[in-house]
């Protein structure tokens, strides 16, 4: 950490963070208000009014909670089932000049839920699976959707906030179109061409078979006339066969409009199996910077909204510098680890400044990512460009407890600010028990309905996460996709699950969660996690929304908690920290940090 070239990308990378986040809060203001108008009102007001008038969408009539939820709902099944069709039989469709197959049943409906909740987890290898056709229709397109749908549920959460004796808490559909229409598409295109032009590829064209300078001879696996593994006598062993390589496939395709939205709408799915460590997704200094700044962008500028909203401004900045706090210190943390390096390579001889390469993109080093793990977990992104499996145990603890924390350190877009504040709802109403008052939250009292739905949220993530990783754990199928046994097995299996249920979609990349044996436990599994960690987090969100419209206001008084100030920030943290901790605490004990203490002591997994 004596490196005064990464502790400046750092302070460049803070204060560029910093200087965004209030022009674009006061911008999606605008956006998110239905009569706001806005600079490219010329340009995409026509479109949107033919998009209502189409739909029969009438953008002034607002829905309850309830409705808001079906809404939602409804949009993202005829979303899911969409996407499964196309993956499944994307082989008879269009724009599939490598004649890639259809995804198996499994695979199909692991990645339709997966891009459905922005997750964004892939089981696949992208540029060996997916035709263009498929990346575009059913993968791109839900980038956008699903960003919008969790900016949307976020707008709805801060109006039932905001407003008193309601009844109504916006208009699902008027909001997603907006921001998808204001938002996410006009700096999107911006973005895209940005990336064209650091060297990221945009075409159609078939992939670039290319002769390498020096053939090689690699081992596979033997296969039959039916393309099944050949078994040795023991019927359990693959036989091995020597194959010539002498030629390179370079991957083409409309690559810069996906990575655009992947992070900007802190999605993370890459076009191709490496992400962001790939040269096609990442190919410079400067695209690395601001990509990592736009996963941070909208949920860092929805703080300020909030604020404004709420006509509180010193409290969204409350918010905000809580998500700062937290996420400066697993930075440093995560850094501190990764230069330290692994104690057991030192005493062979790896000189400890060299600190720990193993899984790193060479091209960026050890701070950029580490700072790149630190910020995709922080928000629900999942785009990666080193390898978190290659990390040192407590590097790798801290993307995991990131996402455990419910990813609320800036979070998705619209996912973190949500689930700030039903941590915000939780603290305040703790503050209350402390001082024997009734919890107020900005004007309005916290109530024993509010807190069961807070709590629901809270379960549903703390069960899925270890119920999944506990069935995973003590079976067959869920030893048989491990990479490394151990603690180190047991954090793969952890990390899955947490990143799954946290809509985040980053992967330790030691789990295969598509053996070649065609298993479909994880898929599943894996699939209907996020499913949960989406949509019944999202159901009690949205119903304390229309409970807190509804309430009057309350003058504040000499005994009301104030929720800005260092105080207010402080609970928060520990708020935070201390349900991660609590809930999760043991989980890491057994995986990471005895892992930690393990390699101290020469064990390695």
């Amino acid at each position: 950490m004596n490196s005064p070239n990464a502790w400046l990308q750092f302070a460049l990378y803070l204060g560029a963070l910093l200087l965004i986040t209030k022009p674009l809060g006061l911008y999606l203001v605008q956006v998110l208000d239905v009569h706001g108008r806005t600079f490219l009102d010329p340009i995409v007001r026509p479109v949107e009014r033919l998009t209502y008038r189409v739909c029969g969408i009438d953008p002034a009539k607002e829905q309850s909670w309830i409705g808001y939820t079906l809404a939602l709902l409804m949009f993202s099944a005829v979303g899911l089932l969409f996407t499964y069709f196309i993956l499944r039989f994307q082989d008879h469709l269009p724009l599939n000049p490598q004649n890639f197959p259809g995804l198996s049943p499994s695979l199909a409906f692991n990645t339709a839920a997966s891009f459905t909740t922005n997750t964004n987890w892939q089981s696949y290898t992208g540029e060996s699976t997916m035709s263009y056709f498929s990346q575009m229709v059913a993968l791109t397109i839900h980038n956008f959707t699903s960003a919008a749908c969790g900016i949307a549920i976020a707008a709805a959460l801060v109006r039932g906030i905001a407003r008193q004796t309601a009844q109504t808490i916006g208009n699902f559909w008027t909001d997603t179109v907006r921001v998808t229409y204001y938002l996410l598409v006009p700096v999107c295109l911006v973005f895209a061409l940005f990336l064209v032009s650091q060297g990221i590829i945009q075409n159609f064209k078939p992939y670039t078979v290319a002769k390498t300078l020096e053939p090689y001879t690699t081992q596979v696996t033997k296969t039959d006339d039916k393309g099944q593994p050949v078994l040795a006598a023991d019927g359990k062993t693959p036989v091995m066969v020597d194959q010539k390589v002498d030629t390179q496939t370079i991957v083409q395709g409309p690559v810069a409009s996906q990575i655009a939205i992947k992070m900007l709408g802190t999605n993370g799915g890459g076009y191709v199996n490496a992400n962001a460590a790939h040269p096609f997704e990442n190919p410079t200094p400067l695209s690395n910077f601001l990509q990592i700044l736009s996963i941070f962008a909208i949920p860092s500028a929805l703080t300020y909204y909030l604020g404004r909203m709420v006509k509180n401004q010193r409290h969204g900045w409350a918010v905000w510098g809580a998500m700062f706090a937290m996420f400066v210190a697993g930075a440093l943390v995560c850094w501190k680890a990764e230069v330290s390096g692994n104690p057991i390579h030192q005493k062979l001889g790896v000189a400890a400044a060299d600190g720990n390469m193993e899984g790193k993109e060479v091209r960026f080093g050890i701070f950029n990512s580490a700072l790149f793990a630190t910020i995709t977990t922080d928000a629900s992104c999942g785009a990666v460009n080193a390898m978190h499996d290659s990390f040192t145990p407590i590097g790798g603890l801290v993307p995991l407890f990131n996402m455990e924390t419910g990813e609320v350190i800036f979070g998705g877009v619209g996912a973190g600010l949500y689930g700030m504040l039903i941590f915000v709802v939780l603290a305040v109403f703790i503050a209350g028990l402390m001082v024997g008052r009734t919890p107020e939250y900005l004007g309005k009292k916290i109530e024993a309905y509010d807190v069961k739905l807070v709590m629901l949220v809270l379960m549903v993530l703390a069960a899925t996460i270890l119920g999944g990783t506990a069935w995973a754990a003590v079976s067959t199928w869920g030893q048989a996709g491990l990479n490394n046994a151990g603690p180190h097995g047991f954090s793969e299996i952890l990390y899955a699950y947490s990143s799954a249920v946290g809509n985040n979609g980053s992967a330790f990349a030691g789990l295969t969660a598509t053996p070649a044996d065609g298993d479909w436990h994880y898929n599943t599994t894996l699939g209907f996690a996020m499913l949960i960690g989406r949509f019944l987090m999202i159901v009690p969100i949205l119903a304390l929304a229309g409970n807190l419209a509804s309430k009057k206001l309350v003058p504040a008084s000499a005994g009301t908690f104030r929720t800005e100030g260092v105080t207010f920030v402080v609970l928060l943290i520990g708020t935070v920290l201390l349900v991660g901790a609590l809930t999760f605490l043991p989980a890491l004990a057994i995986g990471p940090i005895v892992e930690h203490y393990l390699m101290h002591a020469g064990t390695l997994f």
